[in-house]
């Protein structure tokens, strides 16, 4: 079809987070006429997001600019049993105090990006109603419409299959428990529409289907594309792990270091993807070269950040990293790990330092970086493994330890 006409559509599509959807024109008809529900699904299988979830969270915060009205389905209930989507092994079961921790954890998160004053944004739990399915019940009125030989074809299915990795019959309904959920939320919130990553093309697809065929409901699915970086690399993890969302995980520094340091390719990318810039000021930073880029990831990274963690955060980020490495001064709002001043009056092992930072998860790990010469205290390089440090290396109440050339910490005592 020609370019879409309807704002939702039109931005989504400018800004690259088109992928497929069921009925473009279709959709993009019913927009124009006024506004509309949609839904995005997410599992509680950690008591935070990772920036790998920001691209449909950021879908649904257009979704809600552009005048509609979004529903954040918490998986209370498909948590349970786990989706085999881009896994090769089943996922850990959780207990039910387990899931409703992290989805006390993850909520908090959708209350940065979207209003939900007065019904303009609304969250849900799938465990309301798939905790109540009888079994036989379900199987008969809602299994019919499902035949294994087309769900064999589904690309989750497929992977798993031709590894010869194991699919237990509990994921293997997965699919149809999400397509329900599809069904479930077009009778309870009116949604018209589920968007997700092109991952639950699938499953999506069975919910459009199902809900046309029992509803007898006209729906939509959309998807957006799964991200990788210029390099190949999977959005959402950092070398020192996951990229959290939730600030008891991850501070606003380090998340603000993780888009610093994004590859010169994927700026403007992530600029249209993740921040609300105006896109001729993208174009104008895409285009920059040499160490200007440089100047594009800062605003890059003071944008992602003020949107997860608020504009202060995001600021004083930007202004601890300035401190660090353009001034070189040890800022108050580095990390900080505090320990017992006993130790370093007795020569804290410089080994034993990093681990307990968290720059390092072993000893072993510890010996391996400083051998490689990835390690500085005071920004000096530490070439001895069994080097310590002591009070006396204290710099304004504090030694600041660095390993590489962006994660830094600050060791203070009580």
């Amino acid at each position: 079809m020609s370019s879409p006409k309807s704002e939702f559509l039109r931005v989504v599509a400018e800004r690259g987070f088109l992928h497929q959807c069921t009925d473009l024109a279709a959709l993009d008809a019913k927009l124009l006429a006024g506004p509309q529900t949609a839904y995005i699904g997410f599992d509680c299988t950690a008591d935070s997001l990772h920036v790998g979830s920001l691209l449909p969270i950021m879908l649904l915060r257009w979704w809600q600019k552009t005048g509609n009205r979004p529903v954040v389905l918490m998986g209370g209930g498909t948590t349970r049993v786990g989706d085999p989507s881009g896994k090769d092994e089943s996922r850990q079961m959780l207990t039910d105090a387990d899931i409703a921790r992290n989805m006390a954890g993850i909520q908090g998160v959708f209350a940065k990006y979207l209003d939900f004053g007065d019904g303009r944004a609304v969250m849900v739990n799938n465990a309301d109603w798939l905790d109540k399915l009888d079994y036989i019940g379900f199987l008969r009125d809602f299994g019919r419409h499902f035949t294994v030989n087309r769900m064999l074809t589904f690309e989750s299915v497929k992977l798993r299959l031709e590894r010869e990795h194991p699919l237990t019959f509990l994921e293997f309904n997965y699919m149809i428990l999400q397509a329900y959920d599809f069904l479930e939320l077009a009778r309870r919130q009116n949604c018209l529409l589920q968007m997700g990553g092109s991952d639950q093309w699938g499953n999506i697809v069975n919910g459009v289907e199902l809900t046309r065929r029992v509803h007898h409901t006209e729906v939509f699915g959309l998807t957006s594309p799964l991200l990788t970086t210029a390099s190949g690399a999977k959005m959402g993890k950092s070398a020192s792990g996951a990229v959290w969302l939730n600030a008891e995980r991850l501070s606003a520094y380090d998340f603000w270091q993780y888009w610093r340091n994004t590859e010169d390719g994927d700026v403007g990318r992530f600029l249209r993807l993740f921040t609300e810039m105006d896109l001729s000021e993208v174009a104008r930073l895409e285009a920059l070269g040499g160490a200007e880029i440089n100047d594009a990831k800062k605003i890059l990274a003071t944008e992602v950040t003020a949107l997860a963690h608020g504009r202060a955060a995001a600021e004083a980020a930007a202004e601890t990293a300035r401190k660090t490495f353009e001034e070189g001064q040890a800022a108050d709002t580095l990390p900080t790990v505090t320990i017992d001043g006993t130790e370093l009056a007795a020569g804290l092992p410089v080994v034993v330092a990093l681990v307990k930072a968290g720059l390092a998860a072993s000893n072993g790990e510890a010996k391996r970086l400083i051998k490689g010469g990835a390690i500085r205290v005071n920004d000096v390089a530490v070439a001895d493994e069994g080097a310590k440090i002591h009070l006396s290396d204290q710099k304004d109440g504090a030694v600041k330890m660095t390993a590489g050339k962006k994660r830094h910490v600050l060791i203070r005592t009580q």
